[in-house]
């Protein structure tokens, strides 16, 4: 019995995911994706009507997953400082099986600036990180865990910075050491 469509799609969106995160929209070949996806040129084509495409996929997927992350996060139980750190260290200690740095942040380097699909994609995504940790630390500050004088909006932005700058330090080859003391001085805001 044949897989269904979708499987081999979302199979071959997250397969791409990796080898453009690694490597970046425009030195990943579409041989590179054949060989990542396991899918034939005409497949690739077939499927998602060419390289551009298969990128806005995996981009995209990349973000769904990390946002749920997030989400889940902030909507859970621990007090502001330990769902900050969470996110610091998921910058420091990032899953070994991953690329390094960011896919987001790499994208808003490499494609942002000449590609007004990829760029109004980056904002949305941005918009929608930083009002789930706006969110987070707004009921943190209505429960007391901060000062009302912190600006929620702020914090969340000095987050999602923090986290990029991270990454991208990581991305450059910083060492474990070097990522916990910057990620150190930001949990002391909180």
């Amino acid at each position: 019995m044949a897989r269904p469509r979708k499987f081999e799609e979302d199979r071959a969106v997250e397969a791409a995911m990796r080898a453009f995160w690694n490597a970046g929209y425009e030195a990943t070949s579409t041989q590179d994706l054949c060989a990542a996806t396991g899918l034939g040129r005409s497949s690739i084509y077939n499927t998602f009507a060419g390289k551009h495409d298969l990128f806005v996929r995996a981009l995209r997927h990349y973000m769904d997953v990390h946002n749920r992350s997030l989400a889940e996060l902030m909507d859970g139980d621990l007090p502001i400082k330990e769902k900050v750190r969470t996110v610091l260290w998921w910058a420091v200690e990032p899953d070994p099986d991953e690329p390094p740095g960011c896919m987001v942040v790499n994208t808003s380097i490499e494609l942002a600036p000449h590609d007004p699909e990829i760029a109004a994609l980056l904002r949305h995504d941005d918009a929608k990180r930083i009002e789930l940790l706006r969110a987070g630390i707004e009921a943190a500050c209505t429960r007391g865990e901060l000062d009302s004088e912190h600006d929620p909006a702020a914090l969340a932005r000095f987050v999602a910075a923090t986290v990029n700058g991270l990454r991208v330090m990581a991305r450059g080859g910083a060492d474990k050491e070097t990522l916990e003391m910057t990620a150190n001085v930001a949990l002391s805001v909180f």
